[in-house]
């Protein structure tokens, strides 16, 4: 079967579309995954499936999200392919109108909760439209999946629509990057992902200032990357808090395992963020590491099955601060931390989670 996947972004550190058209691929299936050029986009590299960036005049915004659906229908109407996947409702518009035209098959890959991002659930207009989008289109589809039970247990309810999940975990890693923890110094603790509104990245900071024998690393760039690193030269930190930028998937793995501690404190800011499963939890479990997190409902769930993290009730620099010197004064619990992420790397794993993932494209062939 041919099929293609949609996206927004450049395409080049989105490890989880990665796994998935990767699948997909060695399994048969002819795939191409779409997204768009940046200014500052690198060149992309060789892998088992197309890929194709679109160019865009505008790069944010209404105007961007309007003229990336109308270039990509437009694409869409004259590729080749049996079915179409959207990710994310900020594609799905474009990859509706085209399937049904051409009469193609034509799934729905909800990675978050769009509309109740912190970007879009405080902007009542920005959350109707794309809350229009989603009424007008997903009656046209009978196929969809998603990232968490929590999340597929709200959009069946929401749009009658049954969600299957597939989880955002990593290729297994091995024994081969798993570092010893502790030996490092000082201590690396590791955010790895956007820098953007509403993840906890100045509470950090702020806490770091009563960590003095601690390194916090950050991986990513956002919205929010030259306030932050004003914030951290304000607060004296520059020493001890350092901005990586984009960092490639394959060198964030081995910088994961290097990690003393990770790091993943979304605030409560939309039900977006309280029902999510980020990838930098499992990615982090993956390499042998510890993680402090929220205390929402699937890492509440997950830490149940393994006790791999320590939950936070509340998200403040004096919460975070007594979190991560309790497992600096308690090596017991930090080293029985650390072999449940060993134990439990060994279910949370893309070996496992793909065969999800190729059920419901199996289904989608023979619909």
């Amino acid at each position: 079967m041919k099929i293609i996947f949609t996206t927004t972004n450049d395409l080049t550190y989105d490890q989880r579309m990665h796994r998935i058209c990767g699948t997909l691929a060695a399994n048969g299936h002819q795939v191409m995954l779409v997204g768009r050029s940046l200014p500052l986009s690198i060149p992309l590299e060789t892998r088992s499936f197309k890929q194709k960036r679109l160019p865009c005049f505008f790069q944010k915004g209404f105007t961007f999200y309007a003229e990336y659906n109308l270039r990509l229908f437009l694409f869409l109407l004259f590729a080749r392919y049996d079915a179409v996947c959207s990710v994310d409702l900020d594609t799905l518009s474009a990859g509706c109108f085209a399937s049904l035209i051409r009469r193609k098959k034509r799934v729905f890959d909800a990675h978050e909760y769009f509309t109740e991002v912190p970007e879009v659930v405080h902007r009542p207009m920005v959350k109707f439209i794309w809350g229009m989008v989603a009424q007008i289109c997903l009656p046209f589809y009978r196929h969809a999946y998603t990232v968490g039970p929590a999340l597929a247990r709200i959009f069946e309810e929401k749009q009658g629509l049954g969600f299957g999940v597939v989880r955002n975990v990593p290729i297994s890693m091995g024994a081969d990057l798993t570092c010893p923890k502790g030996s490092g110094s000082p201590l690396q603790m590791l955010y790895q992902g956007a820098l953007n509104e509403g993840r906890g990245i100045e509470v950090m900071l702020e806490a770091m200032q009563h960590l003095d024998n601690l390194r916090l690393v950050l991986a990513g760039e956002g919205d929010l990357s030259a306030q932050l690193r004003q914030k951290a030269d304000d607060l004296g930190l520059k020493d001890r808090v350092v901005f990586l930028g984009y960092v490639k998937p394959d060198d964030l793995k081995t910088l994961t395992a290097q990690a003393w501690l990770g790091l993943n404190l979304l605030e409560n800011r939309g039900l977006s963020y309280y029902y999510s499963l980020a990838n930098k939890f499992f990615d982090t479990v993956q390499a042998g590491v510890p993680m402090l997190t929220m205390d929402f409902p699937e890492y509440r769930a997950l830490n149940a099955q393994y006790e791999v993290a320590i939950l936070l009730e509340e998200l403040t620099p004096v919460s975070v601060t007594k979190a991560i010197q309790t497992l600096l004064n308690d090596t017991m619990l930090y080293e029985k931390m650390r072999q449940n992420c060993l134990l439990a790397r060994t279910d949370w794993n893309w070996e496992r989670e793909q065969k999800t993932l190729l059920e419901i494209w199996k289904k989608v062939e023979l619909a």
